[in-house]
């Protein structure tokens, strides 16, 4: 009795870990036609792993330049071997890239390189999240600090925070602007840099933030009412930031603390 043959969905996911290297089933098939089932599937395969290796260089342009096109193509392909993609939408293959890097040795051991890594893939997360209406804050200028203190602000999805024991804001600007005076002149042990990452309309803001500042913006993401969020740093001004936030759109709206908070996780979606 002939075997039954494959439904579309079937062979669609048979050619799919196929072409990922995961099994060789599709081969079964495929017609020789002059060329073996399994060398036809060798070069689909290639062409597959090509375009996830485009996708990370897309996605980490500068960490490429630093480490070299040799030594990324081939910590991608092992990357690529280890995470296969759960998304046809190659903009979001790559979040796990930066934790994979800190497990080879070479990478590691030049640490800076990981949180660079890292920043690229916020600034990637940020151009390709989607858009939100900011609603209408002047309200806010009304009311009272009691009540101020209630709310939460919905951060925008296209607003990162990025912390980096070293200064991968300067490192990440210098390796793209190919600027050859600014790399030399980047001292690794200026005191730590706490980002907000944001969409603009003319691209990315990466924008330094205070010690303080930061600790308040993670709490805020994270959706604690301002009152708890500005107790985070008491020392610092806490409600200038959070006219800072507002005023670049950061926050797409103010909500009672009582009301549900939308963003199911808190910070890991804002904050690296």
């Amino acid at each position: 009795m002939n075997p039954r043959s494959p439904t579309l969905a079937e062979l669609q996911q048979v050619v799919r870990l196929s072409l990922l290297g995961v099994a060789d089933d599709a081969a079964a098939w495929i017609a020789p036609d002059g060329l073996s089932p399994h060398a036809r599937l060798a070069i689909y395969r290639n062409t597959a792993t090509s375009v996830l290796v485009n996708a990370l260089r897309l996605a980490f342009p500068a960490l490429e330049r630093l480490v070299g096109a040799e030594c990324f193509e081939g910590a991608a392909r092992r990357f690529i071997e280890a995470s296969l993609p759960q998304s046809a939408w190659l903009d979001e293959y790559g979040a796990a890239f930066p934790a994979f890097l800190a497990q080879l040795p070479d990478i590691a051991s030049i640490p800076y390189l990981i949180d660079v890594a890292r920043l690229e893939w916020q600034v990637n997360a940020v151009l390709h999240a989607p858009d939100a209406p900011v609603r209408d804050v002047a309200r806010l200028a009304s009311l009272d600090d009691r009540t101020l203190g209630t709310l939460r602000l919905l951060p925008h999805p296209a607003v990162r925070l990025v912390h980096s024991d070293f200064p991968v804001d300067k490192i990440w600007r210098a390796v793209l602007e190919q600027d050859p005076l600014e790399m030399p002149a980047i001292r690794l042990d200026d005191e730590p840099v706490h980002l907000l990452v944001q969409r603009v309309t003319e691209g990315v803001d990466v924008i330094r933030l205070g010690r303080g500042e930061y600790r308040i913006a993670t709490a805020l993401f994270a959706g604690e009412p301002m009152r708890d969020a500005l107790s985070h740093a008491a020392h610092a001004d806490g409600y200038a930031l959070v006219a800072m936030l507002l005023a670049r759109g950061c926050c797409v709206e103010a909500v009672p603390a009582s009301d549900n908070w939308p963003y199911h996780g808190g910070s890991s979606s804002c904050v690296a």
